[in-house]
Order: structure tokens, then C-alpha cells, then sequence
């Protein structure tokens, strides 16, 4: 993962730790003042939100324990690769578009981070600048060409 990925990740763990798990724990207390528990809503819904935290708690442990965290700014090359951000010109209608290539869990195509595992990153990886690239996507088939290559 990037290490902008990484961040947010650390981010979310410890907001998720020192606000929502507290928060949902008051919640639930306060419920629980209310009497019978079988029929209290308020109690249900703070109780599935803990298990929510919690699940989602266990998996950032997990994501960030077994992380290898790549900085794109110290790589170099030509050549498209994890981190790279690429500019491309799609062959039928001249529409540019700039991707940089991510983890999985910081891929968020609206600012333009794909993901490493999606068809369009598995086929740019390994190319270069000039480059013209056939990619088949949800929607269709795709041909591009590889403008630019940079890591920032």
C-alpha cells in the first residue's frame, strides 16, 4: 500500500478506538438503563454498531500488521508499476485521464486511484511511455496510449 494509504488506515484505527468505540459503549449503557432489553431498539442497534467497530477494529489490525508500505515518490523507472501514476489518452475519443495505481482498500476512481488488482492497472503494469494498451473493462473494450509515467 502507499503510505498515504497506510495514514489514512492509522487514521480511521484510532478514531474508530478512541471515539466511536467509546461512543457506541455510552450507547449502549444508556440503552440498557431503559429496562427491558428485548424490546429496546436503541440497545439492538448500539449493540450491532459494536460489532460493526469491532469487526472493522480486527481488520485494520490486520491490513496495517501485514502491510509493506511504498513510498511512490522514491521510485523511479519508465515503466508502469505499483505507485506510478499514469497519464493516458483513450484512443477513440482523445478523452485524457490520469490514474495512479493503489491498494485495494485506497482505491477511489473519482480522484483517480485505481486499484492494483482492477483490469485496467493489471493492464498498464509493465508498460511504458508510447505504449498503446487493449484493456477490457465492465464497460467494453478500452485502447489507450501511455503518455506519461511519473511517481509522486
Amino acid at each position: 500500500m502507499t503510505a498515504e494509504g497506510h495514514e489514512a488506515l492509522e487514521t480511521e484505527l484510532k478514531n474508530l478506538k478512541s471515539v466511536e468505540r467509546p461512543a457506541v459503549i455510552k450507547a449502549i449503557s444508556e440503552a440498557r438503563e431503559h429496562g427491558d432489553l428485548s424490546e429496546n431498539a436503541e440497545y439492538h442497534a448500539a449493540k450491532e454498531r459494536q460489532g460493526f467497530i469491532e469487526g472493522r477494529l480486527i481488520e485494520l489490525e490486520d491490513m496495517l500488521g501485514r502491510a509493506e508500505v511504498i513510498d511512490p515518490k522514491t521510485l523511479t523507472g519508465n515503466t508502469v508499476k505499483f505507485g506510478a501514476t499514469v497519464t493516458v489518452v483513450d484512443e477513440d475519443t482523445d478523452k485524457k485521464s490520469v490514474y495512479q495505481i493503489v491498494g485495494d482498500h485506497e482505491a477511489d476512481v473519482a480522484a483517480g486511484k485505481i486499484s492494483v488488482s482492477s483490469p485496467i492497472a493489471r493492464g498498464l503494469i509493465g508498460k511504458e511511455k508510447g505504449d498503446v494498451v487493449e484493456v477490457n473493462t465492465p464497460g467494453g473494450g478500452r485502447s489507450w496510449e501511455i503518455l506519461k509515467v511519473t511517481f509522486k
